[in-house]
């Protein structure tokens, strides 16, 4: 009998306010929660995941709507200063390649509690390095710090969760999507004020620091299915395409929320505290579209949704391009852009732990693939940048193209798979 390639159902579990209700009579989650009902050991586990990646998000995008002022504290151009896009991923994918199987042998909550208390130490730092060099080097510390925390959260929710995951991922990566949306608006308050550099990174450094709690309770063991399943053989093609599905997305993404600011004061739409805002809409889209996600991910499959989303990706940019001195073009293709790509980093992480096991070697071998996305795209974006800052949206539709071209190489695999099967 013909076997079809699992389909996987991404849904986001969320009791944030007036979404509780929502989720619980519009998505089926009282008949989930009855079936899937988890422990109290893995409800606290899960929380912690959520704050850590709260924290992880603060600590991401509050670089974007600074970069003005960093540039100005250390007298570097616009273009130098945005290699500190490319270093800080450049340390997380230092930190995927080296430790990305540390959960595989230690205790997870305590390696994530002292990357979350580094990143916490870094981001205080931030404001008083006075020469690019330094804080280059510290870009690099706190990309490693961001890259284990990435690892760490993936991987234990998994772990913590097994089949059980796609809504407990989508939790994770909205609560993710909320820190990058709140932070600008967090800068928007300072950035413009005496001192706002310094009181914007303590601040942030502050609201990091008791996510580090996660190293206090007991870690998730690795799942047996994950040592023994298929005898450890790993797909490196699968790995390779899932990895450049990640790479895409995280540049894209990466690169429009640092560099909107920067292109708000640019092309004279205002200033830096407007450039926040727009920060905070290209966020607050990409938060909000993870719940909206859910009845979708619930009737097409994971291949038709990311192509749905990098196909609506480059058409948002559409308005940039043609108008980029326009405020409200510019708007448009914030919100658009950060509507479009919200679904893919949870649908591709399910749809990965339905084809293979998940470990923390896996884990780290997608982070690799992330921390390319995110260490080229912003450095190719500053390249051209100072020249035509509409170049910014040329290179996300390049982006954009590779990531589609990618999926039908995908969709290929899934074919063959599915032939492979029916013999």
């Amino acid at each position: 009998m013909r076997k079809h390639p699992a389909r996987v159902e991404v849904v986001v579990f969320s009791d944030i306010g007036s979404f509780h209700h929502l989720v619980k009579t519009s998505f089926g989650y009282n008949t989930w929660m009855q079936t899937n009902r988890p422990s109290n050991a893995a409800k606290k586990s899960t929380a912690s995941y959520y704050a850590a990646f709260l924290a992880m998000g603060i600590s991401m995008s509050v670089v974007g709507p600074t970069l003005p002022g960093l540039a100005a504290s250390t007298h570097a151009t616009l273009s130098a200063i945005g290699l500190l896009f490319t270093v800080r991923s450049l340390g997380s994918l230092a930190a995927s390649v080296v430790g990305g199987s540390i959960y595989d042998k230690v205790k997870g909550h305590g390696v994530m509690g002292l990357m979350i208390l580094l990143s916490a130490v870094f981001c205080a730092l931030v404001p008083f390095v006075p020469s690019l060099w330094l804080l280059i080097g510290l870009m690099f510390l706190t990309g490693a710090a961001q890259g284990l925390m990435n690892i760490g959260g993936n991987t234990l929710i998994v772990w913590t969760h097994g089949k059980s995951v796609g809504p407990f991922m989508n939790g994770l990566h909205f609560c993710f999507g909320l820190g990058t949306f709140l932070t600008p608006i967090l800068v928007a308050q300072f950035i413009t004020r005496p001192g706002g550099l310094t009181t914007t990174y303590l601040l942030a450094a502050v609201l990091i620091l008791p996510t580090a709690l996660v190293a206090l309770l007991p870690s998730p063991s690795q799942p047996a299915v994950t040592k023994t399943q298929n005898g450890g053989r790993i797909d490196i093609w699968l790995v390779v395409l899932i990895s450049l599905v990640f790479g895409t997305y995280s540049g894209a993404s990466t690169a429009f929320g640092g560099w909107i600011t920067t292109y708000t004061l640019k092309m004279g739409l205002g200033d830096a505290a407007l450039g926040s805002y727009l920060a905070s809409v290209f966020w607050g889209a990409f938060t909000i579209a993870r719940l909206v996600a859910i009845p979708l991910a619930r009737r097409f499959t994971p291949a038709a949704i990311l192509a749905a989303d990098f196909a609506g990706a480059l058409f948002s940019l559409v308005a940039m391009m043609i108008w980029p001195a326009s405020l409200v073009a510019v708007i448009i293709t914030s919100a658009g852009f950060g509507f479009a790509l919200a679904s893919i980093y949870p649908t591709t992480m399910s749809l990965a732990s339905q084809l293979m096991p998940i470990s923390g070697r896996i884990t780290g071998l997608f982070s690799i693939g992330n921390s390319i996305g995110m260490m080229i795209i912003p450095w190719a974006i500053g390249l051209v940048f100072e020249s035509a800052p509409v170049n910014m949206a040329w290179v996300l539709a390049v982006d954009m193209v590779v990531a589609l071209g990618v999926l039908v190489l995908l969709s290929q695999w899934h074919r063959q798979q599915a032939a492979r099967q029916a013999i």
